[in-house]
């Protein structure tokens, strides 16, 4: 009698066995056979529509880092379950990401003969940063978006694959890297009329954290540099009317790179002439005449001449003088009044090494004098 429930019981170890490995060898086939589809340009688990709502996926690259097809794959069901098992799918899970991450970034280098990805590629790296929840997944996908978005036909395709708000809602992130590239992809795609004008709707929030970012930051750069070209027209400069005073401290406390940036949205605002009371109006740092020194960069000191140089020629004084009173102390006309009256004692142009910031700023003295301040005397 014992030696038959013996032989029973190995019985049933050998069937449960069995449909064991039965069930894995189904579950890891039906996955193979789903990421193969996939690379043959099937949907898999991603319907015709593009539809990648309750997805969990990855971008991913066999084993052979020379496999030139990539596809979304689904994570393993048991890898958030705390135990061994899940810890070591877990493992795969992050080793997967790694290859992803290379086969992404080597996809989306320029020096790649591959650069340029289809709209059915374009729609599942879109998929892929919709969805993601892991910074260096949606960083790699970002680079690609990025260089893909410096075509200026890819910038219509990305915009007819609603790209626009998928990356402007990363901007919400707090991960400085991964906020850094969705700027990086916004910038590029602002290149194109239609872009700015659905783009204008974030210029605020861009606005708001870029000064709110950490001085001379990479995400502060971005966003001044998305800044830049959102105002290369008119059409929309009116929307930073309230923030000049911010880039003006920026560019006081920023360093050389950061002053330059600012410049080039400065230059782009002071070239409109509905701005130049803006500008004037705006709040300067005191330390603004400090830059006037032998220690600043000459071309940051070329630069802001310039932007003065077109306030200056902007400016109507039979316009202006009836309202003077609306430029309080401390504005930017206020400066540029004291910078004509004191310029060679205050801010020691005469002792500037730079034979050329001596004649420029000589040369704007005179403009200022005739032009933007003629009826006051020295």
């Amino acid at each position: 009698m014992g030696y038959v429930r013996k032989v029973g019981w190995v019985t049933a170890g050998l069937v449960i066995g069995a449909g064991a490995c039965y069930c894995i060898y189904r579950l890891t086939r039906g996955r193979k056979q789903n990421k193969e589809k996939m690379a043959e340009g099937g949907t898999g688990d991603v319907d015709d529509a593009g539809d990648c709502t309750g997805a969990r996926y990855d971008w991913s690259d066999d084993d052979d880092d020379s496999n030139d097809s990539k596809s979304i794959v689904w994570y393993p069901p048991w890898a958030r379950i705390g135990t061994e098992a899940g810890t070591r799918a877990r493992a795969r899970a992050r080793a997967r990401a790694t290859r992803a991450r290379r086969a992404v970034q080597k996809r989306a280098s320029p020096n790649s003969d591959d650069t340029i990805l289809s709209p059915q590629e374009l729609q599942k790296v879109l998929c892929l940063v919709e969805m993601s929840e892991k910074p260096y997944i949606l960083e790699a996908a970002l680079i690609a978006l990025g260089n893909n978005a410096a075509y200026a036909f890819n910038r219509d395709i990305i915009r007819d694959l609603g790209g626009l708000p998928i990356v402007a809602k990363i901007l919400n992130t707090r991960d400085p890297i991964v906020k850094e590239k969705a700027l990086i992809v916004l910038n590029n795609l602002s290149v194109n009329a239609e872009n700015q004008r659905r783009l204008k709707i974030y210029m605020n929030q861009v606005c708001d954290d870029t000064i709110t970012s950490r001085l001379n930051s990479s995400v502060q750069l971005a966003g001044l540099r998305l800044l830049t070209n959102m105002t290369v027209t008119n059409e929309y400069q009116h929307m930073l009317a309230n923030s000049i005073s911010d880039f003006f401290r920026l560019f006081s406390a920023g360093n050389e790179e950061t002053k330059l940036q600012v410049l080039k949205l400065l230059l782009n605002l002071a070239e409109n002439p509905a701005m130049t009371r803006e500008l004037l109006r705006a709040q300067v740092p005191s330390s603004l005449g400090s830059l006037f020194n032998k220690k600043e960069n000459k071309e940051v000191i070329l630069k802001l001449l310039i932007v003065f140089e077109n306030l200056n020629d902007n400016f109507k004084w039979e316009e202006n003088e009836p309202t003077l009173n609306q430029f309080g102390e401390g504005s930017l006309f206020f400066f540029l009044k004291e910078f004509q009256v004191y310029a060679d004692k205050v801010l020691g142009i005469e002792s500037h090494h730079d034979f050329l910031v001596k004649v420029k700023v000589g040369k704007f003295m005179s403009k200022l004098s005739e032009h933007m301040f003629p009826k006051i005397q020295e």
